[in-house]
């Protein structure tokens, strides 16, 4: 076992030092932060999503094509990105620099701050802000869903059962897991039945698609997520069933996401009397079947197969993954009624949380 030299920088003394850099930079370019964020956004754009073209990166980033032009013509000289007839992409100097950089960036964005902020303000354990609003730009669910992958690499373990709900935020998450040895002996399982909205981001899908993308196994549940009271008593009956169920109801991980009440709801194929219901309770966040009004109580709850959220235990962890200005106060309202142990949103929802704490107080 080596010992580190008491001379040797820490990493948090290397940002500090990387921090007051910039702070000496800033007297002689007072441009410097502004072309350092234009930069650093570029390179996580491309990173996101290459093989990528200008014109996708300039009307994505809202950057004229002379000024992106003249960057990527920077990049190519420092061997940070390729140019291929498919796209640009990011080289492997190009990926170090952004993870070296990323640290510094969020101290100097003030994401750290605002991380910290959170994590006291909801009572929340960890907390992972990435940059933009996830309503204006749609690229930002990537960023949110690369990391929530890097968490799940670095967390899960041979073995493990991870429970994945549904939705569109779950549906980007998806498209953006790739093969990874720590990922490979990982079960995925939907959190829930089939429900009344697009195939595409129902449970079953989403589970599909991450084990085919991480090159894991899953299982899927070949059920309706709501029945009459007859018809649940009789499917969880099944054999197979109950196999299957006992496996979701005790994961190692819970990925989900928490989505506006109304909107969830007519997605879902509510009728006129429900969704009235739930206008009448205020309700204004749902999260595994659970309607929440502003103080954080349940209002409404619907009976489902799946994961309860009221059976999630200290041996689950909860990724909560959600984005978005207009979210804010659905994030609130679930967190206010069960903390999770890890929250990944962006900039747009963070600010609007703090601003709407900060005029409570």
């Amino acid at each position: 076992m080596t010992h580190r030299d008491k001379n040797d920088p820490t990493k948090k003394e290397v940002i500090h030092f990387m921090l007051d850099v910039l702070e000496w930079q800033k007297k002689l370019q007072p441009d410097i932060l502004k072309n350092l964020h234009r930069r650093y956004d570029i390179l996580q754009f491309i990173r996101l999503s290459a093989p990528v073209g200008r014109r996708t990166i300039a009307s994505a980033l809202q950057i004229s094509e002379r000024v992106l032009r003249s960057e990527v013509d920077l990049f190519k000289e420092q061997n940070l990105l390729s140019v291929e007839s498919g796209g640009m992409e990011l080289t492997d100097e190009g990926l170090a620099l952004l993870e070296q950089l990323r640290p510094a960036m969020q101290n100097i964005s003030g994401r750290s701050q605002l991380e910290k902020d959170l994590q006291a303000t909801l009572g929340i354990s960890r907390v992972i802000v990435t940059s933009g609003d996830s309503d204006v730009r749609s690229w930002v669910k990537k960023e949110m869903s690369q990391a929530c992958v890097s968490e799940m690499i670095d967390t899960l373990e041979p073995n493990d059962v991870v429970a994945v709900a549904g939705g569109t935020t779950l549906a980007t998450l998806a498209t953006s897991v790739y093969p990874h040895p720590n990922l490979q002996n990982v079960t995925f399982v939907p959190a829930r039945g089939g429900l009344g909205e697009d195939v595409d981001l129902q449970s079953n899908t989403i589970c599909a698609e991450l084990a085919r993308g991480a090159h894991a196994q899953y299982r899927l549940l070949h059920v309706p997520d709501q029945l009459s009271d007859h018809a649940y008593d009789s499917v969880i009956q099944e054999p197979g069933i109950r196999e299957l169920l006992a496996l979701i109801r005790s994961p190692r991980m819970v990925i989900h996401s928490v989505g506006e009440a109304q909107t969830m709801a007519t997605r879902r194929s509510a009728d006129e009397s429900k969704l009235r219901r739930l206008k009448e309770q205020e309700a204004i966040a749902e999260a595994f079947g659970y309607y929440f009004d502003s103080e954080g109580k349940v209002v409404q709850k619907e009976k489902t197969i799946g994961l309860q959220l009221d059976e999630l235990g200290r041996d689950q962890m909860v990724v909560t993954l959600a984005g978005g200005m207009s979210k804010a106060e659905a994030i609130v309202a679930y967190m206010t009624y069960r903390p999770s142990d890890l929250l990944i949103t962006d900039e747009g929802a963070a600010t609007a949380i703090m601003g709407t704490q900060s005029n409570e107080f």
